[in-house]
């Protein structure tokens, strides 16, 4: 037989959880005990541990036994272990070898999947314990490797497997092929649809195909409900490749940047263009509403606070000191509702007034759960830090192109995005107006579809995966606009949606869509993460 193709390979039940403690003693070896700021710790990535894990069980002379892999449990959830734990430093081939010379004194149908399932994490599980097992770990470390150094600079595919169609065939989204004219991704789901084990599944993905290239994608995402900086849930953090100092929690300290623009070197009417946006939205983020005069006052002020900082970034205390030097004597004692709104962000400390930390360079998790969502701080928080990654991504070059599919660097993922779309909400409408020039991705998640239709900016219309889950109301201009339906069809899509259980999501299928016969959907099982 030829090569034996490692595709769509299911992880075995727990294993992730089992391949911990190699990690922590991985890293423990590995790791100095303290680290200056700008140096971080060495961390294990999935795929690697699974990769070591799978050489040191193929590398037991062992006799293999049908009945012995046959114990293995093939998780229910659809979790599956990704292609580049194989393809990394292009060792199908060999994985292929000793897989053949390992069982060829059995008969093994290579072409079953869930066969070859059962025995990649056979192999996975007894590595496992024989590397943690005495000094075997060390003597493993210390077998040299210099063969395999070599770099890989291949943008990696992001092809995301997020569960199942009907026959368990996988589900994939390709988010960076080169005819994908987008990478915004679109979440309706009513509260208990599965809608946060969705985001998981995606993050995951993301980051365990792309972690070990040399074009890792990093995410910055909005945690409304406190569910992935709950200290309960710190083992989550394995599946997104990440670790404690992920979190940024604004309640212990401010953000650990400044939200405003630097404009050394800029020109007078950059500044002014920018003072009268940055004036509608501190408006904006509060429902205040104002006079022209305040509005007017309130922008003048963003200008003179840039002069008296000589164009570097200001604060909300030189904007409200600046606004206050224009009023009358009078008028200086009283509370309008943009001093209500900047004494709010004043008093709260949001923001650091430097930048320590490159929002892009690493993945963030901000938790916003101390605050209430539809509150003017935890739009403010949204809002700047969306506007800072704005004018990071306008620094950047245009992303890498391949032959097969364009670089993404970064994903933004807003969990109740619902809050930050009332508005006009022009750094969010900027952000995926950048696109894949700069290779920025976007995710938004809300609990009905209507959320999406906004009068400021229709996100439906520049999403390539709108993924629908179960609804608590559904309404029909929406279900038409997004699928191109009437009649049969229309009713036929309604229902698939009202009968969507927990983890299923129904998204578009372009191909019959194109073709105009078929079913316009596809139903999916997203697979079970968290």
């Amino acid at each position: 037989m030829g090569t034996i193709t490692l595709q769509n390979i299911r992880q075995s039940e727990g294993l992730m959880e089992a391949l911990v403690p190699l990690k922590s003693k991985l890293e423990e070896k590995l790791n100095l005990k303290e680290y200056k700021a700008e140096n971080k710790p060495i961390s294990i990535s999935n795929n690697l541990l699974q990769r070591l894990t799978l050489s040191a069980g193929l590398s037991l002379s062992n006799k293999r036994a049908i009945g012995e892999v046959e114990k293995v449990v093939i998780s229910k959830t659809g979790l599956r272990i990704h292609e580049t734990t194989f393809s990394r430093f292009d060792l199908q081939d060999t994985w292929s070898a000793l897989l053949k010379f390992r069982y060829n004194h059995l008969d093994i149908d290579w072409s079953s999947a869930s066969f070859k399932s059962r025995i990649i994490n056979y192999e996975m599980l007894q590595g496992l314990s024989f590397l943690m097992t005495n000094d075997n770990l060390d003597n493993w470390l210390n077998v040299s490797a210099s063969s395999l150094a070599k770099s890989h600079s291949t943008i990696p595919f992001l092809n995301l497997t997020i569960g199942s169609y009907e026959d368990d065939i996988p589900a994939n989204l390709n988010l960076n092929g080169r005819n994908i004219p987008n990478t915004q991704i679109l979440i309706a789901g009513a509260t208990g649809s599965g809608k946060s084990n969705l985001l998981a599944v995606l993050m995951s993905e993301i980051r365990g195909l792309t972690v070990e290239s040399a074009y890792p994608v990093n995410f910055l995402f909005f945690d409304y409900k406190g569910e992935f900086s709950d200290p309960s849930n710190r083992h989550w953090f394995s599946f997104f490749e990440i670790d404690e100092n992920s979190i940024l929690d604004p309640i212990k300290s401010p953000l650990p940047f400044s939200p405003f623009k630097d404009f050394s070197g800029r020109t007078q009417n950059e500044i002014n263009l920018y003072a009268s946006e940055m004036a509608n939205a501190l408006c904006a983020i509060d429902n205040a509403r104002i006079s022209a005069n305040m509005s007017n006052r309130l922008s003048e002020a963003v200008i003179n606070a840039y002069r008296r900082t000589e164009n570097r970034p200001i604060t909300f205390e030189l904007i409200l000191e600046s606004y206050q030097n224009l009023q009358t004597d009078k008028d200086r004692q009283k509370d309008d509702s943009v001093k209500s709104v900047l004494k709010q962000l004043i008093r709260n400390n949001l923001f650091a007034e430097v930048d320590t930390i490159n929002l892009i360079s690493d993945s963030y998790i901000v938790k916003m759960d101390s605050f209430p969502k539809d509150g003017p701080l935890a739009k403010a928080i949204v809002f700047f830090i969306i506007s800072k990654l704005n004018t990071i991504y306008e620094t950047l070059p245009k992303q890498a192109v391949s032959d097969e599919c364009v670089e993404i660097r970064h994903f933004t993922i807003i969990d109740e995005a619902h809050y930050m779309l009332d508005f006009d909400n022009k750094p969010l409408r900027d952000l995926i107006a950048v696109g894949r020039n700069k290779g920025l991705s976007i995710i938004l998640a809300t609990q009905n579809m209507d959320s999406y239709k906004s009068k400021y900016f229709d996100f439906y219309a520049n999403a390539q995966y709108p993924l629908i889950m179960k609804q608590q109301s559904i309404t029909d201009s929406v279900i038409k606009d997004l699928f191109g339906v009437s009649g049969y069809e229309f009713n036929e899509i309604k229902e698939a949606i009202s009968s969507l259980s927990l983890g299923e999501l129904i998204i578009k299928d372009p191909t019959a869509i194109a073709l105009g016969m078929g079913k316009k959907f596809k139903k999916i099982k997203t697979s079970h993460l968290i």
